[in-house]
């Protein structure tokens, strides 16, 4: 699942890690109970959005009066504001609000892609693969290795989140270090590279549908796929790791050091996460096995030059019906392993269990669901009343003017989109309301949605670990009271402030090489348009 899914900074905290804090967490001060009021204040997305609703359609009949325009550079031609409260907008708005949520992008691609996850979560394969290789690893790059299984956690729902950390404490507990170190370091890594991956995620295949259905006006249409960011983000997860274990040393084991609770390791517990049952282990392999066999066979398809899912036209890979059918394919590459493990384990004993884990992922999705109806609304509103296009062309315009169109544009455009974060957790909710703005204004500008995208993800990643407003924060609250309940929620967002901080100014310069660079974001994608 993505962050979307379960990740509403507005739900109340699940009883799992309720029963793990057993003394209620000190209220934050200052600047933090401030962003924890405010926080717990705002609505939730749903009728967020509706209010923004009914701003477009009251905005809509003012600018139409007002015979609001602008000049659509690429054809000449002006392009009116029109009225979403007169007859012809009501008409307009009775017939298509089915159609508009049925027909919205990312619905089913979420849908489909999270049901092949679930099988692979539900039926334990992703939890032991993710905690044999953070055992397996050398001590001497564990810590890099915790904060890139951390990253890549987000692959099946928020795995990493939950698994992590834990393992984390009992790793730095067998080092010497104290397991609170353990915990921040493995949270930090799991939610501040919420984005980050070196596989194509759920997160991937969300964003991509919401740019891909406002892209469609621009260029005659422009289709951003699950791709689009893949090579950078690949970087970014490497770029997480060094300089997620260059602040582990730097900044959280030296403020840990005399913590209560370092002598607390529970050797049988260490044990017990490191070692397999021997069906755990046939269960593995199983998995692996399956799993080259497909990976083997989707080569067979589309490396050959004959290959069925290049483009039948132009024979190329880019664009190609293997792009476009990725998530369809993505799903098969997390059920057919997930499936066979379960086979061995037990978890799955018989077919009807893999329709059971399908709707396991599918209850998980419910409130966004019912969120895509509203923004599935808000973003046809937007772009039927022109608003859009109006908005995109005189802000371009605005920009250039001002000057403000290169790094500092980017850097602004991240830091607001950090800033939103601590107070609204849903991603594909923020992307909603940014995308229909800067992605057809920054194309006026010649740059790609498949780049505004990428500079979105940094900004909506990077502040996930230091809100106290994230569902997950308590968790971690009921992890390190584990070991001293003196711990405050200053004092851990104090601990987690340092990766925020320095990871994205890293991230920022590494954008800023790939944009002086010019290099591909994404299998076939730019910075730029053209």
């Amino acid at each position: 699942m993505s962050k979307d899914t379960e990740n509403n900074k507005n739900n109340p905290v699940n009883d799992a890690s309720a029963g793990q804090n057993d003394q209620q967490p000190e209220p934050a001060k200052g600047f933090l109970g401030w962003v924890e009021r405010m926080g717990n204040k705002l609505p939730h997305p749903f009728w967020m959005f509706v209010w923004i609703c009914i701003f477009i359609i009251v905005l809509s009949a003012i600018t139409s009066y007002l015979n609001l325009s602008a000049i659509d550079p690429g054809r000449g031609e002006s392009v009116y504001a029109r009225n979403l409260v007169s007859g012809e907008g009501l008409r307009w708005f009775v017939q298509e609000v089915v159609t508009n949520f049925a027909h919205f992008a990312p619905f089913g691609l979420v849908l489909v892609m999270l049901m092949g996850v679930s099988i692979a979560e539900q039926s334990g394969l992703l939890a032991v693969a993710l905690r044999n290789v953070a055992f397996a690893v050398p001590k001497q790059i564990v810590m890099p290795v915790i904060f890139i299984i951390g990253a890549c956690g987000n692959i099946g729902s928020d795995a990493g989140i939950v698994i992590v950390p834990p393992i984390a404490a009992l790793i730095f507990s067998k080092m010497g270090l104290h397991p609170i170190a353990g915990l921040i370091a493995g949270y930090a890594g799991a939610t501040a590279g919420f984005t980050a991956n070196f596989f194509i995620a759920g997160t991937d295949v969300m964003l991509a549908g919401i740019s891909t259905q406002v892209a469609s006006g621009i260029n005659g249409g422009i289709e951003v796929s699950a791709t689009a960011n893949w090579y950078f983000m690949i970087a970014s997860t490497i770029m997480l790791g060094l300089g997620g274990a260059f602040i582990v040393r730097r900044f959280t084991i030296p403020r840990t050091k005399n913590f209560a609770g370092a002598n607390m390791l529970d050797e049988a517990e260490l044990e017990q996460n490191k070692g397999m049952t021997e069906e755990e282990r046939i269960g593995l392999k199983r998995a692996g096995i399956s799993l080259l066999i497909y990976v083997a066979l989707i080569a067979l398809l589309v490396v050959p030059s004959w290959g069925p899912l290049r483009d039948p036209d132009t024979g190329l890979i880019v664009p190609s019906p293997f792009l476009r059918g990725l998530v369809p394919i993505l799903f098969f590459f997390f059920a057919i392993p997930g499936y066979y493990y379960g086979k061995a384990t037990g978890t799955i004993t018989k077919a009807d269990d893999l329709l059971k884990h399908m709707e396991f992922g599918m209850k998980g999705l419910s409130g966004y669901i019912v969120l895509m109806l509203i923004v599935a609304q808000f973003i046809e509103l937007f772009t039927w009343s022109n608003l859009d296009k109006i908005l995109a062309i005189n802000g371009a315009e605005f920009l250039r003017t001002t000057g403000l169109t290169g790094p500092v544009l980017f850097t602004v455009y991240m830091i607001i989109v950090a800033l939103l974060n601590i107070f609204l957790g849903s991603g594909s909710a923020k992307w909603a309301i940014f995308a229909p703005i800067f992605v057809p204004m920054l194309a006026q500008l010649n740059y790609s949605p498949a780049f505004v995208q990428l500079m979105y993800r940094v900004g909506d990643s990077i502040t996930n670990c230091v809100t106290p407003l994230y569902v997950y924060f308590p968790l971690l609250l009921g992890w390190i009271h584990k070991y001293d309940k003196r711990v405050g929620i200053g004092t851990v967002v104090s601990l987690l402030i340092p990766y925020a901080v320095i990871l994205f100014i890293m991230w920022v310069v590494l954008l800023f090489v790939w944009y002086g660079l010019n290099l591909p974001i994404g299998v076939g994608e730019g910075i730029y348009i053209n």
